[in-house]
């Protein structure tokens, strides 16, 4: 019997008053991959932050590495000890080279100057066993959401740990750069490495996980190993109860009246997208998939005037309107949930009862610009009560809740200015499996109540479990559209053949 590379007992850990893990067993062996699961507050994050040596754990556990007890100090601590953690949140400096923040504390340096050149060659195979469609000497700054994410991984592997943890990695990629990534995560458990795998998508812990933990409340609820994973099983000690539906469609597409609602007519920015058109009917969910890279962000951006067109544009019930800016789509019945939460869509110092009324000051104001504080707090109240929020009081800050009650505040605020059409750029990025559950529903209701939403997102069985029908691009411009029928589902295999131009090729 192989040894344990990690032995985690009894490890606690409270803030204050609060207990965030009670007695928490882990062991992890050489060569596995070791999903960690569990709803957002679970306790996840705090038990890899005490491993890598980010957080001290309260007195009474123990932990070990191959077979040895350690007490780690810091994170450099953690990282000399061969731990190495991917955070959801990446923690890149953006004005430095992709090579510079690979070498980060570990600098190359010739003469007291840089080695600009050593540290890129360093690199360089990493990126290229990762599939990096960009060069080491590149900025991060000019690298989008998916790019930085890889630059995180390529940073962990460079340090050649013992054991990686990563935490919700797949996030900002597309399904078949979450591929590649799997096909080097199994190279890398058959050299040895230990992999810690912290994920809400059920599909990637299908794929890859040789044991799954879950904790629940700070609590270890149950360990299976690779023939006891099953999706029922899971949630079922996730959230302590049984999800008899995950995906809710309870609103009619058959019932969508003919003419569209939202209408993008040639839209080109001249750069990543090349005359692109599409149409969203009030009561339908459309999904718009692709790779990252392939411009539906960008497209995004440009029906709601948030970049600048060089050609086409967009109709709203039939007829043409010059959106300038994401204040005139708000205006013009167009509200737009952006992909970063924290970076660009909450104010996270902020309560959530200034979140959710933001959008909306101008209805509140009475005589002398006073705002009435009655009727954003029963707003609020309300939003909180329908939508599902969890939070002790409207007024606790934003940036207090967890991944999925932050996204219902952003949510919240959106639907305060009652939208004729919706557009979710990832709307369950970095949100648990419960959440994702309540955020499905939240949207079906929408489309049920008329609402017109076109959902861009990563996650194929997401696209597939709520559209109605799906636009995917592929370099720029719409490659296809896949409809669902009464009897037949909607087929992952074609749109991944349209996101990478296979369909061309069987033709």
């Amino acid at each position: 019997m192989i040894d344990p590379i990690l032995e985690m007992r009894r490890v606690s850990k409270s803030f204050f008053s609060i207990k965030a893990l009670r007695g928490v067993d882990l062991t992890v062996y050489p060569g596995e991959i070791h999903a960690l699961m569990g709803e957002n507050g679970a306790g996840k994050s705090t038990l890899m932050k005490i491993l890598s040596g980010a957080y001290r754990p309260d007195p009474g556990g123990e932990i070990r590495i191959e077979g040895k007890p350690v007490h780690f100090n810091g994170p450099h601590a953690g990282r000399a000890a061969g731990i190495s953690i991917i955070y959801q949140e990446l923690s890149l400096a953006p004005n430095l080279s992709v090579s510079q923040n690979i070498y980060l504390g570990r600098e190359v340096s010739r003469f007291g100057m840089l080695a600009r050149e050593a540290m890129e060659a360093g690199v360089g195979p990493i990126l290229e066993r990762l599939g990096a469609d960009f060069a080491p000497s590149t900025l991060v700054a000019s690298l989008s959401m998916g790019q930085r994410q890889l630059v995180e991984i390529a940073r962990a592997l460079h340090a050649r740990s013992k054991i990686l943890i990563m935490d919700e990695p797949t996030t900002a990629l597309s399904a078949g750069e979450s591929e590649r990534l799997f096909g080097l995560i199994r190279r890398l458990r058959a050299e040895g490495l230990a992999i810690i795998y912290i994920s809400h998508r059920m599909d990637e812990v299908y794929a890859l996980g040789d044991r799954v933990t879950v904790l629940r409340d700070g609590t270890l609820v149950g360990s299976l190993d690779k023939p006891e994973i099953r999706a029922d099983t899971i949630v079922r000690l996730m959230v302590g109860r049984d999800v008899s539906s995950f995906y809710k469609k309870e609103h009619d597409p058959n019932a969508v009246p003919g003419a569209p609602v939202l209408a993008a007519v040639d839209l080109a920015d001249g750069r990543r997208v090349k005359g692109c058109s599409l149409a969203v009917h009030a009561g339908e969910v459309v999904g718009l998939a692709g790779l990252v890279g392939a411009g539906r962000t960008e497209l995004a951006h440009l029906i709601i005037g948030a970049a600048a067109k060089i050609a086409g544009h967009v109709e709203i019930e039939g007829r043409p309107v010059d959106i300038r800016n994401p204040g005139e789509a708000l205006d013009a019945g167009i509200a737009y949930l952006t992909e970063d939460r924290k970076a660009l869509g909450l104010f996270l110092d902020m309560s959530c009862l200034d979140n959710i009324n933001l959008a909306v000051l101008g209805r509140d104001a009475r005589l002398g610009g006073i705002l009435d504080r009655d009727a954003g707090r029963d707003r609020a109240r309300k939003a909180f009560a329908a939508l599902g929020i969890r939070a002790a009081d409207v007024r606790v800050a934003a940036g207090s809740l967890s991944g999925g009650n932050q996204q219902k505040v952003l949510l919240s605020r959106l639907l305060a200015t009652t939208p004729k059409i919706l557009i979710l750029d990832e709307p369950t990025r970095g949100v648990d499996v419960g959440a994702k559950s309540e955020i499905y529903s939240i949207i079906d209701n929408l489309a049920k109540s008329g609402t017109a939403v076109l959902v861009i997102s990563s996650d194929l069985p997401e696209i597939i479990g709520i559209c109605d029908r799906v636009l995917v691009m592929r370099a720029g411009s719409i490659a296809g559209e896949i409809r669902r029928a009464a009897t037949t589902p909607l087929d992952q295999e074609q749109i991944m053949a349209l996101a990478t131009g296979m369909e061309q090729l069987d033709a």
